[in-house]
């Protein structure tokens, strides 16, 4: 590892002072390092909540610790007849403390967690319908219910928003992946931002974000080029052994009388480094109470697989594609490039090749008739140009007899084998026919997994699946669906793709349940203190 100089880790030290205040600077200046063995006696240097993650879904959930609580405007009626009728009857609560799993019984939308639907049709009422609804909501700001907590993210704010390909137009409406009090439309008329359409590209949403951290005063919680290395439980066997039996309440009992001074437990230990201006990495050593995961699925592209895959010349990210094409290293080359996956990525780089003048060889195991294709959800009227990769890979491809199309010719029902030095592919069709082609360059594009490296087992014990590597849509992390607490791992949390939301509509929904889960859980604690110092017996 390289270490920097003290001078440096104390700069970075000083800079969670920001988190508890100006009057805790010297006791964050004795954080443990990385390389310390020894835990300091503090009770101060544990925070309540760590997330990991800088994208829409941290930042939504830091809004929401911060204090902002959201409230049924005054002239809002819900479409949902039933769903107004249950928020009429505590209109004067904030939806944080309310019932949600009263709220959202019943509702369907396109979330598998019934709280991110509620949370939806709140800010978006009807939206799948095609209505453009104003929100039910408005938001205040009660810094009561503030609940310090630390947002650790590799770049920026924003997340992966930050490197996708910027040529691109995003699938969903730029009303739809706005955050909670900063309309996307309001802001770009602000930043003079000429929107030609409601479909933006991602650097103008990548904009928006680092901009929302900014303007709702939560810089303070963020901290950036900041890489976990481990997240790892403290004390799991006392919690196992002798106290598994017994509630919330009775074990923060049972640790006061122990002598435990602190309303705050430390759980979990969180380590990484900061990587400084001049590329050096000033490690750090975090204690949590909670953690949150708010990775997102960007981290570990797919693989196939296959013989081959490791070469320099097969591709595995837009943003490498797009580096090649700006570099001009694609120019002038005879053979096509061969581009592996039929979702949305792998469109994009069809189309970004296409309008290159590129040639195209597009590979994918589907038929093009299959129902589960993301094309056939998409209207066309929105997504024309989607549809004309789609009618492209319906009407150019492939037969035995014939030969390559100019342009792009695509390869239905094909999976491949391998890759060969001399840029050479070896296919095999459906019915095991084999083929060879020769390409210029590979991309493969099937989809990207979280990379939880940094939990015990690589995460495999959190899924739906036991022992099995967590995946947005197959096996997302299990959790209770009102809190968003990992079913499997009590104080550690989860919440937009890793928990099967892969659209920002609906990772708002995680934030919301996180945040009444540990409001309810930091009441009790206070109702507790209070009763043992008011001379009780400790039990509220």
């Amino acid at each position: 590892r390289n270490y920097s100089s003290p001078e440096t880790e104390g700069q970075l030290l000083n800079s969670f002072a920001q988190y508890f205040g100006d009057s805790l600077g010297s006791k964050i200046k004795r954080m443990p390092l990385i390389e310390e063995t020894v835990l300091p006696g503090d009770p101060l240097l544990t925070l309540p909540v760590v997330i990991i993650g800088n994208g829409p879904s941290g930042i939504c959930l830091s809004y929401l610790l911060s204090g902002y609580r959201p409230y049924l405007s005054p002239e809002a009626v819900h479409p949902n007849p039933v769903l107004h009728t249950k928020l009429e009857e505590a209109r004067h609560l904030s939806i944080i403390d309310q019932d949600l799993e009263y709220l959202s019984e019943g509702l369907e939308g396109r979330s598998p967690n019934p709280v991110a639907v509620l949370f939806d049709t709140l800010l978006h009422p009807d939206a799948d319908f095609g209505y453009d609804y104003p929100p039910m909501l408005h938001w205040k700001l009660e810094q009561h219910h503030y609940i310090p907590h630390v947002v650790l993210g590799k770049g920026p704010p924003g997340g992966a928003w930050h490197s996708m390909e910027g040529s691109m137009l995003t699938i969903s409406f730029g009303d739809w992946m706005e955050l909670p009090g900063l309309a996307f439309k309001e802001w770009a008329a602000n930043k003079r931002r000429n929107i030609k359409s409601d479909r933006v590209m991602p650097e103008e949403i990548a904009c928006y974000y680092k901009h929302y951290v900014k303007v709702m005063g939560l810089q303070k919680n963020f901290r950036d080029n900041a890489y976990i290395t481990s997240v790892s439980r403290l004390y799991r066997g006392t919690d196992d052994e002798d106290g598994s039996q017994l509630n919330s309440t009775q074990r923060l009992q049972m640790e006061m009388e122990e002598g435990q001074k602190s309303l705050i437990k430390r759980n979990w230990e969180v380590r990484g480094y900061q990587r400084a201006a001049d590329g050096s990495h000033v490690p750090f050593c975090l204690f949590a109470e909670n953690v949150a995961l708010a990775t997102g699925t960007f981290d570990s592209p797919g693989r196939l697989q296959v013989e081959g895959e490791d070469f320099p010349f097969v591709l595995h990210s837009m943003s490498d594609f797009g580096a090649a094409i700006s570099k001009g290293k694609l120019r002038g080359l005879a053979d096509p490039v061969l581009i592996v996956g039929a979702g949305l990525t792998a469109a994009d780089a069809v189309l970004c090749a296409y309008n290159n003048n590129i040639p195209v060889i597009h590979v994918f195991r589907r038929r093009v008739t299959d129902t589960s294709l993301i094309f056939k959800q998409l209207p066309k009227t929105l997504y024309p140009e989607y549809h004309k990769v789609y009618h492209m890979m319906c009407t150019q491809s492939h037969s035995v007899d014939s030969s390559l199309h100019p342009a792009y010719t695509s390869f239905p029902e094909h999976n491949v084998l391998s890759f060969k030095p001399e840029m050479k592919c070896v296919l095999q069709s459906a019915s095991g026919l084999k083929k060879i082609l020769k390409f210029s360059v590979a991309l493969v594009l099937i989809g990207s997994h979280p990379n939880l490296f940094f939990l015990k087992d690589q995460g495999h014990g959190i899924g739906h699946h036991a022992n099995q590597p967590i995946t947005c849509k197959g096996n997302p992390i299990e959790i209770n669906p009102y809190t968003y607490e990992c079913t499997k791992e009590a104080n550690l949390f989860a919440l937009g793709p890793l928990v099967g939301d892969n659209f920002v509509r609906f990772l708002k929904g995680g934030a919301l349940g996180i945040t009444r889960c540990l409001a309810i859980r930091q009441k009790k604690k206070h109702e507790l203190i209070e009763s043992r110092d008011g001379g009780g017996d400790g039990v509220p």
